[in-house]
């Protein structure tokens, strides 16, 4: 009898470890692995989907953006770009009008790309006549506000990472939420009463409820995902979270309770950021920065499409 009662919990175990494995695979019955798409890059970050065939990647750690269209990649900014000399450009996103906006971490501004790269100007320079630390990855509302993360210090006890909002239409920035540790990603909910930010120096994705004007609630942890930096993040059609763990060489996914319900491996140690795109936006675009490249790979589930690009 009770070598019967030995295996009990070995049994339930293997059930429960089948249940996963076969509830992933519905989930994702035909995902494949990542495979790549263009290398040579300098610390590749921020990919970007403009709805019309193109992704965008910024080089942190170059002077230009990646344009990446079907099998083909070229150039399609190069610094200087009247009447802005970027330095250091981080997260991206295209606005419904073909405007490419980005994080200039380099200078501490957001700035703007017209739809033929060929002028650049800045949104917003700073804050109570400060420079902002280095902007890092940026998100519109159903409104058209734009809510970026920045980051300074990357330490638990230096609580002085901000998450600023510019209202539609305007040029200044309002405080949404202030003293984080090191805010880094940033994806709105698909009904966008919520907004999830990457808290990096604590290895989590924290939840923040969105007021009536805009500015974020007491947030709640989402998620933890220690052995390195929650980086990028994207909601697919499901509400399900990819994130980028940037040091811990894997894609994450989560349900929208927060249960990990895959680990994808990725091509490096340091995958950074993530966007969703292609007509089915089932085609998932990767930035890895260990080698320095960009992957894509098929899912099964249609990625969120993103409130800067709805009509």
């Amino acid at each position: 009898m009770k070598r019967i009662l030995l295996f009990i919990p070995i049994l339930s175990f293997i059930s429960l470890t089948l249940n996963a494995q076969q509830a992933e695979k519905k989930l994702y019955p035909n995902q494949q692995t990542f495979q790549k798409v263009c290398d040579g890059m300098k610390f590749p970050e921020g990919p970007a989907w403009d709805n019309k065939g193109n992704v965008f990647v910024a080089n942190c750690y170059g002077n230009w953006i990646t344009r990446i269209k079907g099998e083909k990649t070229d150039t399609f900014i190069v610094a200087p770009t009247k009447p802005f000399d970027f330095q250091k450009i981080n997260g991206l996103t295209v606005f419904k009008d073909g405007n490419l906006y980005a994080c200039e971490s380099g200078k501490g501004a957001i700035i703007r790309f017209s739809p033929d790269g060929k002028n650049c100007d800045v949104v917003c320079s700073g804050y109570n006549g400060n420079k902002f630390n280095r902007p890092n990855d940026l998100a519109f509302d159903p409104k058209g506000n734009l809510y970026f993360t920045d980051p300074k210090s990357y330490d638990t006890n230096k609580l002085d990472g901000t998450v600023y909002m510019i209202p539609k239409g305007q040029n200044k920035a309002v405080v949404a939420f202030s003293g984080l540790a090191f805010p880094n990603g940033i994806a709105f909910s698909a009904d966008a009463k919520s907004l999830f930010v990457c808290e990096s120096a604590y290895q989590r994705i924290i939840k923040f409820p969105v007021k009536k004007d805009g500015t974020l609630g007491k947030f709640s942890v989402f998620a933890v995902l220690p052995g390195g930096d929650p980086d990028g993040i994207a909601f697919d059609k499901k509400g399900n979270l990819y994130v980028a763990h940037f040091g811990g060489g894997a894609v994450y996914v989560f349900s929208p309770k927060g249960k990990q319900i895959k680990k994808i491996s990725a091509p490096g140690k340091k995958p950074s950021n993530l966007e969703f795109a292609g007509k089915d936006m089932k085609t998932l675009y990767l930035t890895e920065d260990e080698t320095n490249a960009v992957y894509k790979m098929r899912v099964d589930v249609p990625g969120m499409v993103l409130f800067s690009s709805q009509k």
